[in-house]
């Protein structure tokens, strides 16, 4: 056992990551992990739109001092925050507010294998057979789940959470073409181009949104409140520090705690429903995941997805 966590924080540069690094890993795998537990306790209350648009409301005002124009960049920033914000996040508040949290967080690890066969198409890079694999191993873990009848229930939710992948990942290949962006500058042009959109969609497409922010419980403004500030803010900024100290390769592969800490919260908080074929479908997912994480984290160099989550 201890072998294997010093092969998973040892990276090529021989730099092995501390305890308390580790930890703090773990903490924020945690706090991503606990994001959507949160944000479906939230979304029983407030409609999806209105709930992406309060989301990056606050997000905002607190980022709004790191906003600047990013001279030759801004085309590039604009389309970052289209596809990560109102797209990206619209899309998967809808599927969040209609899926079971547990099958929403392997659905959503669909990004990674999605944003690698876009590379290939897009950027013209070359990846091999284990990659391949790897995305393969990805979907095939989501069609396992998908055909389990307890998830013909909420087979719209996983639509909206795939297309979500999509338009997220098309955002992350623009993201890795531009540089000397901050992760807190980016960060508020997403929450800058996403709140007023989402907000005007909610009120074209969502009805009684005065009444519902009039009668809105503590605990439903607290998933607001921990997905903007505790997810986006705590959990990027640390992920950040932490990969200003160690490659890729040794972090990437950590972050499938995420979607463990996901399932587990919400089988414990939420009762979702988990089935032996969601359960096999789930670890056949983050396998192949795996794979590509790791094999990707040791063909490039750094990379911050300043996706807010």
């Amino acid at each position: 056992m201890r072998r294997t966590l010093v092969a998973v924080v040892s990276g090529s540069n021989g730099l092995t990551m501390t305890r308390e690094h580790t930890a703090f890993m773990v903490l924020i795998n945690l706090i991503w992990g606990f994001a959507l537990v949160a944000g479906k306790v939230s979304l029983e209350h407030f409609p999806p739109l209105l709930f992406g648009g309060l989301r990056f409301a606050l997000v905002m005002l607190v980022l709004f001092p790191f906003l600047r124009v990013l001279k030759g960049r801004m085309r590039e920033v604009i389309i970052i925050a289209l596809c990560a914000g109102p797209l990206g996040f619209g899309l998967f508040f809808l599927g969040l507010a209609s899926a079971d949290a547990s099958v929403v967080a392997i659905v959503t690890q669909l990004g990674v294998p999605i944003s690698t066969v876009m590379s290939v198409l897009i950027l013209k890079e070359q990846i091999y057979w284990r990659r391949w694999l790897g995305i393969f191993l990805a979907f095939s873990g989501v069609m396992i789940m998908s055909f389990d009848p307890a998830v013909f229930t909420f087979l719209t939710g996983i639509f909206f959470v795939a297309a979500s992948a999509f338009v997220t990942s098309l955002g992350t290949i623009f993201q890795r073409q531009i540089r000397n962006v901050g992760v807190f500058e980016l960060q508020a042009w997403v929450a800058v181009i996403a709140a007023p959109f989402l907000l005007g969609a909610s009120f074209a497409f969502e009805t009684g949104q005065l009444e519902v922010l009039q009668s809105a419980s503590l605990l439903a403004w607290s998933g607001i409140f921990y997905v903007a500030f505790a997810s986006s803010l705590v959990g990027h900024a640390g992920i950040y520090y932490l990969l200003q100290r160690y490659e890729v390769s040794q972090t990437a592969p950590l972050t499938l705690l995420a979607p463990l800490f996901t399932i587990f919260f919400g089988v414990m908080l939420l009762d979702d429903t988990i089935t032996t074929r969601m359960v096999l479908g789930g670890i056949v997912s983050l396998i192949g995941v795996l794979i590509v994480n790791i094999r990707q984290a040791r063909k490039e160099k750094p990379f911050v997805d300043a996706t807010p989550r």
